[in-house]
């Protein structure tokens, strides 16, 4: 029965870790000899271990000296340029490094930190320095505060100007709701008019009809003759 496959990982316990590169790295290095033999070809392993142990082989009757440099030829890269590059990287990094740190210094003196070892004269810079600063953040300040009534008075203006809409709509709306009112009033008007009328018009000659028979006749008659006067002339009386 073959071994069956097992996964390709990080073993994660460090002893059984230990052992499997023990015994895979004896293999790797037997195979690297059986190739080195059977093919006649130059060979060189170098392996380190998690602890950082090197273990090396390279085929008699060469060197890995001789092996690494066939590979500086092949390759065209020489590990001299390597390592002048490392160092060039390293000089970089440390300037660097002294850069950030006498930033975080000034910042430290900024903030009113690390101040004993400071002369007068590096106080009244750092106090000019101060002030100059101080000015541009009230500088910017004021044009923040500046821009925000700026702001403020447009949104008032357009704010004025929706209310004189709004108010002129309303009362545009009332003046069109009391003339409609008024219309509607004199339309009521005339048509109780005209209904009034229509009535008077039906029942007129008929309340003319019945007051007819209520009215008094008057006659006329001739008037006594006065006896008195006759009676005076006749008498031949005179006055």
């Amino acid at each position: 029965m073959g071994r069956g496959k097992i996964e390709i990982k990080k073993i994660e316990n460090p002893t059984n870790r230990q052992v499997t590169f023990s015994k895979r790295r004896g293999g790797l290095l037997k195979k690297a000899h059986e190739l080195a033999i059977l093919c006649d070809a130059q060979v060189g392993v170098i392996v380190f271990s998690s602890s950082g142990k090197m273990f090396e082989y390279c085929n008699p009757p060469l060197s890995m000296h001789h092996i690494i440099e066939r590979y500086q030829r092949a390759t065209n890269v020489r590990f001299d340029d390597i390592e002048t590059h490392h160092q060039q990287l390293f000089l970089e990094i440390t300037r660097m490094r002294n850069e950030a740190d006498k930033l975080q210094a000034s910042m430290r003196k900024f903030n009113g930190e690390d101040l004993t070892t400071l002369t007068l004269n590096d106080l009244n810079q750092l106090e000019d320095q101060l002030e100059y600063s101080l000015n541009k953040v009230r500088t910017r300040k004021h044009q923040l505060m500046h821009q925000q009534l700026d702001n403020l008075r447009r949104k008032e203006h357009l704010l004025e100007d929706q209310n004189t809409y709004l108010y002129r709509a309303l009362s545009e709306h009332q003046a069109s709701m009391e003339h409609q009112t008024a219309t509607d009033h004199k339309v009521g008007e005339i048509a109780m008019l005209e209904h009034f009328g229509n009535l008077y018009q039906e029942e007129g000659p008929r309340n003319v009809l019945q007051l007819a028979p209520q009215l008094h006749t008057f006659r006329l008659q001739p008037m006594q003759p006065n006896l008195q006067e006759d009676s005076l002339q006749g008498s031949g009386l005179q006055l």
